[in-house]
């Protein structure tokens, strides 16, 4: 196996702009024929991953066991931190010459599948792909009008990360489970204040407001679907302009909020994961890497904040899915590595709950729940969140991965005060129009 990581930092604008969304919302290509893994047959092919070096170590140890099961196929490996990884994908897609199995996101399959240039699985299933232990809400995700074009590996939710340990240093309690978005601001500006002093100085959080998917948990906290079944926006402007004031208390007049310019220079890393900032919102799968990367055993969630009216009104969404490439020459082998990395019970073992609660009952019983692990507590914290569980995830757009970089990108400009809340939604809105279930 060979492994690579890319060193990029920029993003390529001009590789972006070159992949454009040629088809229509619905499924992409006809499933090929069943085809059998011929044994005997050496081949090679490529898998990419977005990540961190935890997760490269952890798919590095679950190559080396598929090669030595699997020794005609020969599996070239390499991953990148998020944006450059989907800047990667955009240019190898623009030449039909992506990865033979990929690390698929919610966000974007819809994008790659409806564009021919994921694999219909439909072909293998039953053949080198197994799908009989999945959750069928989760097999349902990766489809396209009823064809399999991504398999979930895992689930997760929304969480609130905090540092019991920093709270410690400034004198601030911990937030309560049934606290609300009022309530998180109180505490990001409790936290900022008495951090001020300290070296580094210690911030409640970043700008929560410039998550789109954090955007989205409000919507629905609203009672707002944000998409249509026909695939277009089923939210305002005015929501949109709602949403991000929800966080004014926390900018004026005293900016309480982790410093962008601080934020970038970290990146990959973050405020959270230097000890830099008490807490942040993120899914809880993320409990594996924060804990790596800051060097904290004694990190924290709690429940994302409750509404007005005391719901939260929370949700499952698989955290990521695995895809092959339409182009792929050898889709026998991509399948059985699929296969490989959803079901083998050692699999399950090596990541635990590092990409999420592993979709697969055969992986999730091999997992090794020391009391007070990693592990341990993201399953406690998807069982002591069930009974807020109550809604479906929304189903991603055709254009989703376009609006949720665009989203983030002004997020970024709004957290620098370069641009104000009205000329974030306009900017927004008409990246949308124009992406949004175009065809």
């Amino acid at each position: 196996m060979s492994i690579k990581r890319s060193a990029l930092k920029g993003i390529a604008v001009a590789a972006v702009a070159s992949f454009a969304l040629t088809a229509c919302g619905g499924g992409g290509s006809e499933a090929a024929p069943s085809e059998t893994l011929n044994t005997e047959e050496d081949v090679t092919i490529v898998f990419n991953w977005w990540g961190n070096d935890d997760r490269a170590d952890k798919y590095e140890e679950a190559i080396d066991l598929f090669e030595k099961e699997y020794p005609n196929i020969t599996v070239q490996t390499g991953f990148q931190a998020w944006d450059d990884y989907w800047s990667s994908r955009n240019t190898e897609a623009a030449g039909s010459s992506l990865p033979d199995v990929m690390q698929m996101d919610l966000s974007y399959l819809r994008q790659y599948g409806s564009t021919n240039q994921l694999l219909n699985l439909d072909g293998q299933i039953g053949t080198a792909l197994d799908v009989d232990g999945l959750d069928s809400s989760l097999l349902d995700a990766g489809k396209l009008d009823g064809s399999q074009y991504g398999i979930a590996t895992s689930s997760n939710t929304l969480a609130m990360f905090y540092n019991p340990d920093l709270l410690e240093q400034v004198g601030v309690e911990p937030l309560e489970p049934d606290y609300t978005w009022d309530d998180l601001n109180t505490f990001i500006a409790d936290v900022s204040a008495a951090g001020a002093s300290m070296d580094p100085v210690i911030y409640g959080s970043v700008d929560y407001t410039g998550t789109f998917w954090f955007f989205l948990q409000w919507l629905v906290q609203q009672g707002i679907e944000p998409f249509t079944e026909d695939g277009q926006l089923n939210f305002t402007r005015e929501d949109m302009a709602e949403w991000l004031n929800t966080a004014e208390p926390i900018r004026t007049p005293v900016d309480a909020t982790y410093p962008i310019a601080r934020g970038t220079q970290l990146l990959p890393l973050g405020g959270f994961t230097v000890n830099e900032t008490a807490s942040e919102m993120s899914w809880d799968n993320f409990l594996a890497g924060y804990s790596a990367d800051s060097g904290s055993d004694n990190l924290q969630m709690l429940p994302i904040p409750s509404n007005a009216d005391g719901e939260k009104k929370m949700f499952l969404k698989p955290s990521m899915l695995l895809s092959a490439s339409a182009n792929s020459e050898h889709p026998a082998a991509a399948a059985t590595l699929i296969d490989f990395l959803i079901n083998d019970p050692e699999v399950g073992r090596i990541f635990g709950t590092s990409k999420g609660v592993p979709a697969v009952q055969a992986q999730r019983d091999a997992m090794v729940l020391e009391e007070g692990s990693v592990d341990a507590r993201v399953v406690a914290y998807e069982e002591s969140v069930a009974e807020f569980a109550t809604e479906a995830a929304p189903l991603p757009v055709q254009g989703f991965g376009t609006i949720e970089a665009e989203f983030k990108r002004l997020g970024e400009e709004f957290a620098y005060r370069n641009i104000t809340v009205d000329q974030f939604v306009d900017q927004w809105f008409s990246e949308a129009e124009m992406s949004v279930g175009q065809g």
